[in-house]
């Protein structure tokens, strides 16, 4: 049911931007319908509505323009006669009468009203949920981002109507992730045409040539709004609608923590390669959604790298060590070599993104630890000067041990995995 709350943020927000006077119903008619609805390729699929109850012989994208605005008709009708069931009131439960209720869990039996306005609402608001990796979707009760997801409705409709482009449709809450991400990242222009989102990482290809949306990773979501929510911490509820609907919650984001991590990046490896490599570390940083929600706080914690935590309780320590040059094989042709030199160069890269983004995690930890949370010119202040670096060694993986072990759910008096004395030796 927040998707009424955020369809009603949006609406003021657009009336004011725009300087237009629409009710829910008016904008629900004049702009989403037309947008969602009334072509053959939906932006949204909601199970059970009248948009995708069809009649014997009918098929969405078949459809003529009078049998959609009859399918408008019959979700006003719902509407007016009072239904409220999931299929007419996005986020509701499962109707009982019609036995769907057992999709439908933890259902309070306190009758909640909603108007016709706030049913619409529901409707706006579903499409402004912003769809991450793992299966998750997220609401952002912010005008700024609402608005500009809306500004990537009309462009994801433009590609759906290009016969061109086979893009999936339905996919309206992938598309609002990977949209938001864009828009709020260094690359954002305002006149993009598809070559630009495609080459930003947006799509890929099936077997059959049909172009998909990926799902964006929710750290590279979460660094790229903390651009331009630097110094804010603003509250995600984060759930999932399908078969069956979840909620997970309503979580602090703290995106300034996302900037602490940028600014540890380049104290320790310089500003070019902080640039270079932003779009390489930003996919490496991030647990699971499920798991960063458990944390009860979106934040630097929740930024833990993947595959971090399988050293912390064993010996095992990664292989960062350079790969030997390749040197040419007897009878190899120079394409053939060349490509094979290019392989070990990637993936000698990829261990050298990997180490500086485990370094990074841990020294932000590390830092947050004593206290200096937020990036300042003296942000590495609580690292003692290098007097006695073996002192230093022992101080700092001391540290590592602490806050890391602790961080997750271990008792800090074990002795600290090799590879985090191996990372803070580095330093």
């Amino acid at each position: 049911m927040i998707s009424m709350t955020i369809g009603r943020t949006f609406l003021k927000a657009f009336n004011e931007k725009y300087e237009h006077a629409y009710d829910s119903k008016g904008f629900f008619k004049r702009h989403f319908f037309d947008l969602f609805f009334s072509h053959p390729h939906y932006m949204l699929w909601h199970t059970n509505s009248p948009f995708v109850q069809m009649k014997k012989g009918q098929k969405p994208h078949l459809l003529s323009e009078e049998e959609r605005i009859e399918k408008l008709k019959n979700l006003a009708d719902k509407i007016t006669s009072g239904n409220r069931d999931a299929s007419i009131a996005i986020g509701f439960p499962a109707s009982e009468i019609k036995e769907f209720a057992t999709t439908s869990g933890l259902v309070s039996n306190l009758e909640i009203p909603a108007d016709e306005s706030e049913v619409y609402d529901s409707w706006i608001g579903a499409g402004l949920g912003i769809g991450v990796s793992g299966g998750y979707c997220i609401f952002f009760n912010e005008p700024k981002i609402l608005l500009k997801i809306y500004e990537g409705w009309k462009i994801y409709r433009n590609f759906l109507n290009d016969p061109t482009i086979s893009l999936d449709p339905n996919k309206i809450t992938s598309w609002n992730g990977q949209w938001l991400s864009y828009c709020f990242s260094k690359r954002y222009i305002k006149d993009v045409d598809f070559g630009a989102l495609d080459q930003f990482g947006m799509f890929k290809s099936d077997k059959q040539g049909n172009i998909q949306i990926r799902t964006v990773n929710w750290s590279s979501l979460f660094f790229n709004l903390s651009r331009e929510f630097s110094d804010e911490v603003l509250t995600g509820y984060v759930y999932s609608l399908g078969q069956t609907n979840k909620t997970v919650g309503f979580f602090p984001f703290h995106f300034y923590q996302a900037r602490n991590i940028i600014h540890y990046y380049k104290r320790l490896f310089g500003e070019n390669n902080a640039i270079r490599d932003r779009w390489a570390y930003e996919k490496m940083f991030g647990t699971h959604m499920k798991r960063a929600c458990e944390l009860g706080v979106i934040g630097l914690q929740a930024l833990q790298p993947k595959d971090l935590k399988k050293y912390f309780y064993d010996a095992h320590i990664p292989n960062f060590k350079k790969p030997t040059p390749p040197t040419p094989q007897q009878g190899e042709s120079e394409e053939a070599f060349f490509e094979r030199k290019q392989k070990v160069s990637e993936k000698n890269y990829e261990k050298v993104i990997l180490f500086r983004t485990y370094k990074t995690w841990l020294i932000a930890m590390i830092t947050k630890l004593t206290g200096a949370i937020r990036p300042t010119t003296k942000s590495l202040s609580g690292i003692p000067k290098e007097t006695n670096l073996t002192k230093n060694k022992l101080w700092l993986c001391s540290r590592v041990r602490t806050e890391v072990l602790s961080a997750n759910g271990s008792r800090t008096t074990e002795e600290p995995p090799v590879f985090l004395c191996t990372i803070s030796q580095s330093i």
